[in-house]
């Protein structure tokens, strides 16, 4: 017997469900009377609780109110009351948070504070760096933390927008069982167990997550699957020894939806709907994925005031690419490249990139302790981390195979010769050593010092191309970091940092002059001020003002991927969430940005907008306890993205959007089980915008998705 694992979890969540519902009925009826209805009993449910603290912003779990930076933390409580599957859904919840070239059915990609984050750097579970070229699942994952702005200090190498970490969900002290199952779009089906608890032996606990989808996309046709299942396991050894244990693995399955091009390279296309597969073809294969992590975290408590800590991550990852991709304009004139027909037409190529293979892993150790020096109290941080990265691939296929249309898709036969990828090899590795200190001086008992050093060294071997010699790079950066935070009130904190960052260089894309070939690594400065606090012990609201500086890079006017000049990003940025009344929850975040491209010697693109860099975004969220129903909250949700430049010489401007989404819950004690059923509908105007305006690949324009609806309910026993 073959053993599916998605066809399990979907069945094992489905029959606990129902399992749980006939136990429930049959408990609640009265001896006397088998044939009476269900006796329920209505509870209030989960509560929305924000929270107060992240380990993304320094070296430990610290308060978000004290620590010098802009940082949003998304629970497994909020995960659950906003039906969020996966980082889009929570994205939406953070105006800091854009997406670029966040292709359904691919990885899933994002940008903040208007800097396109790095998939090789930019992405951390637990601390460590693992990539985001395939969907990282979110079903073993406790809390979601997004560090807005640098974070050289706490990183070395990332994208100057910032980081997202993953934290890992650990085994549980009482013991959790809970099921899922959700129905969406056009038949999506997601079914997920979450199971925690201790053994006989309570030194030993254990955390079991499991996942499946049979997925059914808004964009006929970008079907496919999921299976996802995760491990994790505490010993403590001793009162001061704690070990930890976790391993996941994914497989996805799916058909990519690729974007559309400027018609003639200048203008919007018009009139298509975000439904429409333009990777239609009956030679179309879906996107297969596998990724998994092994994961490693030793801690010893010393003393009291000291403890040492040790943290390691392998991840695995292996993709087949194939696209029936759709690419510029042949059939027009002399052609345009990139760029669709006057008429809609656009090429059709055959691209298939088969056995691509990465495998990052990482260590990170710290000892960390407090002491006092005078009337100064300290807590220091000293470490060291040691990170490696291999990427494997051949060399793709590319072939023209003829041409379609964006309103009347036609059928072509695949490039002639069915070909396949060239033999897989190593062509990239990358190794980072770091050593890093950071010192939190208690001044006074209203002012702090916050200040780090991290130096970094990175090596780099590099095969662009097989018929060039391997390129090398060994380079050294020093990344300083200051902070002072002040304390007016127990519950404000006023903060100041100065900043740098470090980020690999962007690789040349496909159909560049220089393609495949990695710019050296860059620096990228930032200053910011803000402030926190606590209204009523009810609401946290925190404002942000930003400016930071890298190296510009894009596709110059000779075909080639260059730095030049910087682009610099000046913003503000404000959010609160929290309770109005008993009944009554909100979340809002605004953000206001200037992106320039400056210094770059090139009239064409010389103090222009930076690309997909809305000039203002904000979402908001509401959501109210129906006093007269005991257990029903219904909730309402608003975004709003400004205008946003397609290309660096801002050519087209693609215009901004409104949408508005709405959702229900209902909490309800079924026998000795807490269920809660969800409805969600987004977009509930189905209107039709550009959520993405991407340069990669030659430039393209993702719609956001139509009316969508989705239900689940969700048991806890």
């Amino acid at each position: 017997m073959t053993f599916n694992l998605k066809q399990s979890v979907l069945a094992c969540a489905i029959l606990q469900a129902f399992s749980i519902s006939a136990s429930a009925q049959q408990a609640a009826q009265p001896a006397a009377q088998p044939t009476a209805g269900v006796a329920s009993v209505v509870v209030t449910g989960s509560r929305w609780v924000a929270s107060d603290r992240a380990s993304i912003g320094g070296f430990t779990d610290a308060p978000l109110l004290d620590t010098p930076a802009a940082i949003t933390a998304i629970t497994r409580t909020q995960m659950q009351d906003l039906s969020i599957r996966n980082v889009t859904d929570a994205a939406r919840f953070d105006a800091s948070i854009g997406d670029a070239y966040n292709a359904i059915g691919y990885a899933e990609q994002f940008s903040i504070r208007g800097f396109a984050l790095d998939n090789a750097s930019s992405y951390r579970k637990d601390g460590i760096v693992i990539p985001a070229d395939a969907q990282i699942p979110l079903e073993n994952k406790e809390r979601v933390e997004v560090l807005r702005g640098l974070a050289g200090l706490q990183a070395g190498v990332a994208a100057p927008g910032g980081i997202i970490n993953f934290a890992t969900k650990r085994p549980t002290n009482a013991p959790l069982r809970s099921a899922t199952v959700e129905v969406s779009e056009r038949g999506t089906v997601h079914g997920a167990i979450d199971l925690g608890g201790r053994f006989e032996d309570r030194r030993f606990g254990y955390r079991i997550n499991a996942a499946a989808e049979e997925l059914k996309s808004y964009v006929r046709g970008a079907d496919g699957e999921r299976q996802f299942a995760s491990f994790a396991f505490d010993w403590q050894i001793a009162p001061s020894a704690l070990l930890q244990l976790d391993l996941d693995h994914q497989h996805k399955s799916q058909i990519t939806a690729p974007g559309y091009q400027l018609l003639r390279n200048e203008a919007l296309p018009t009139g298509v709907s975000p439904k429409t597969l333009l990777n239609n073809q009956l030679w179309t294969k879906p996107v297969e994925t596998d990724s998994s992590n092994l994961g490693l975290r030793f801690e010893y408590r010393i003393n009291p005031e000291w403890n040492a800590t040790i943290t390691a991550n392998k991840h695995w990852f292996k993709r087949d690419d194939y696209t029936a991709f759709p690419y510029g304009c042949s059939n027009e004139g002399e052609g345009f490249y990139p760029g669709y027909c006057s008429n809609g037409d656009y090429d059709v190529y055959d691209y298939q990139s088969v056995g691509e293979r990465k495998t990052p892993w990482g260590v990170q150790a710290m000892l960390q302790g407090r002491f006092t020096t005078g009337a100064v109290r300290h807590a220091l941080t000293v470490g060291t981390a040691v990170s490696e990265r291999h990427d494997s691939f051949g060399e793709y296929v590319y072939d023209y195979a003829g041409y379609s249309n964006i309103w009347n898709n036609l059928l072509v036969d695949p490039a002639p010769g069915s070909p396949r990828t060239g033999p897989v090899m190593e062509r990239r590795s990358d190794r980072e050593h770091a050593l890093f200190v950071q010192d939190v001086a208690t001044l006074s008992e209203q002012l702090t010092l916050h200040a780090g050093l991290r130096w970094v060294k990175l090596k780099r071997h590099e095969l662009a191309e097989i018929d060039q010699p391997w390129v090398h790079a060994n380079d050294s950066f020093v990344l300083p970091s200051v902070a002072l935070v002040y304390k007016p009130a127990r519950d404000w904190s006023v903060y100041g940092s100065l900043s740098h960052g470090l980020q690999h260089g962007g690789i040349a894309e496909m159909g560049t002059t220089n393609e495949n070939a990695a710019l050296p690594p860059g620096r990228s400065k930032q200053v910011e001020l803000g402030v926190k606090g606590i209204v009523n012990n009810a609401v946290m609201v925190s404002a942000a003002a930003f400016d930071i500086r890298q190296g510009l890079e894009y596709v110059n006017a000779a075909n080639a991927f260059v730095r030049a000049g910087e682009q610099r990003h000046r913003g503000i940025e404000l959010a609160a969430q929290g309770k109005v009344n008993a009944d009554l929850n909100y979340s809002l975040s605004l953000m206001a940005l200037d992106a320039k491209q400056t210094g770059t010697g090139d009239p064409g693109v010389e103090g222009k907008r930076v690309t997909n860099v809305p000039e203002f975004r904000s979402t908001a969220w509401v959501e109210y306890a129906v006093p007269a129903v005991a257990g029903l909250k219904v909730d309402a949700m608003w975004q709003y993205s400004g205008s946003k430049a397609f290309d660096p010489e801002n050519r087209a401007i693609v215009p901004g959007y409104h949408v508005a989404g709405l959702g229900a819950s209902y909490a309800v004690r079924l026998g000795n089980v807490n269920t809660t059923l969800r409805a969600r509908v987004d977009n509930v105007f189905d209107k039709f915008y550009w959520r993405d305006v991407t340069q990669s690949l030659g430039g393209y324009l993702l719609p956001g998705a139509p009316r969508t609806f989705r239900v689940s309910a969700q048991f806890d026993f």
